[in-house]
C-alpha cells in the first residue's frame, strides 16, 4: 500500500509517477519508430526508467510510504524479465538484418 505524505504530493510520489509512466511510453515510442534500432535504443530509456521507480520505491520505502516492498519487488522483476525478453528480441533481429544485409 501506498501512503504519501501531502507535502509529498509534488515530491516523490510525483517523481514516482512520472517515471512509471515513462517505461511503457519509451516502448511505445520505440514502436511507433522506423527502426528496429531506434526500438533497441527506446528499450534500453524504457529499462533506465524502470530502475528509477525500483530506486524511487526504495527511497519511499524507507521513508516508511510504502508498507511491504515484497509485492512491488515481484511486479518490478517481471516487467525487467519482459524488458530484457524484448531487448533480447529485438537485438537478435537487428543482428539478422544485419547479416542479410551483409549478403546481399
Amino acid at each position: 500500500m501506498l501512503k504519501f505524505p501531502q507535502n509529498e504530493q509534488y515530491g516523490l510520489s510525483a517523481q514516482l509517477r512520472r517515471a512509471v509512466v515513462s517505461v511503457p511510453s519509451n516502448i511505445a515510442e520505440g514502436c511507433g519508430r522506423d527502426s528496429n534500432k531506434e526500438l533497441y535504443h527506446f528499450i534500453n530509456v524504457a529499462s533506465g526508467s524502470l530502475a528509477e521507480v525500483e530506486t524511487r520505491c526504495y527511497i519511499a520505502y524507507s521513508l516508511g510510504c510504502i508498507n511491504n516492498m515484497n509485492e512491488i519487488d515481484e511486479k518490478l522483476e517481471s516487467v525487467q524479465k519482459l524488458l530484457a525478453g524484448f531487448h533480447k528480441h529485438i537485438k537478435k533481429e537487428i543482428e539478422k538484418n544485419n547479416q542479410i544485409a551483409e549478403e546481399v
